[in-house]
């Protein structure tokens, strides 16, 4: 459906809807603040199931390691008393680690979710809550992206709304594409110029 430039497509439907289930799977289960899940179910959601799955088999991997290097940081926190130069220092080296050992695994597609499970855990877990807490926040990134799978599998967009969103997709791509060409085109000049400097 489109007014004007605005357009309400499948995925953004399905956003919606992830949102909700997370947030009544929450309530359900008395699991508190479902603010963690809903936002692993947004990150996770891609056009279709497939895509989904495969995004969301990277987002696990980097969820895990988010996870786990914020179940560190707070049991470093929590040995140095919860002292604020923890927070400063010691989170974003270990936002260092999360991002290189991403990488050094190949899976840079769920680099952001290991930066982004390791920031939202380490920030919102309470000085006075045990390393339980730090895992049930957790438990609730993967609560989050199997809504997100769960969804694509059952919810699956028409044939028209697919061809929209792939021609949307094959957009961004070349537009994606163009920068890239322009970046390669500047590094290039800058060889030449270096080169001539040198030589000179």
């Amino acid at each position: 459906m489109k007014l004007g430039p605005f357009r309400l497509g499948m995925r953004t439907m399905k956003s919606a809807l992830s949102v909700m289930i997370c947030i009544l799977i929450f309530h359900l289960a008395q699991r508190g603040n479902p603010m963690i899940s809903a936002l692993s179910a947004v990150f996770s959601l891609r056009q279709d199931f497939s895509t989904s799955l495969t995004f969301g088999k990277s987002r696990l991997v980097g969820n895990t390691i988010g996870g786990a290097l914020a179940i560190v940081f707070f049991l470093i926190s929590d040995a140095l008393n919860h002292t604020f130069w923890v927070e400063l220092v010691v989170l974003p080296l270990l936002l260092v680690v999360a991002i290189s050992f991403s990488d050094g695994i190949n899976n840079n597609a769920g680099i952001i979710a290991a930066s982004a499970t390791l920031l939202m855990i380490s920030l919102t877990v309470p000085d006075n809550e045990t390393v339980v807490y730090a895992l049930q926040r957790v438990l609730d990134t993967f609560i989050g992206t199997s809504v997100a799978i769960c969804l694509n599998l059952f919810v699956r967009p028409k044939e028209q709304e697919m061809k929209s969103e792939i021609s949307e997709d094959l957009i961004e791509l070349h537009k994606k594409e163009d920068e890239l060409e322009e970046l390669r085109a500047k590094i290039e000049a800058k060889k030449a110029n270096g080169s001539s400097s040198i030589s000179k």
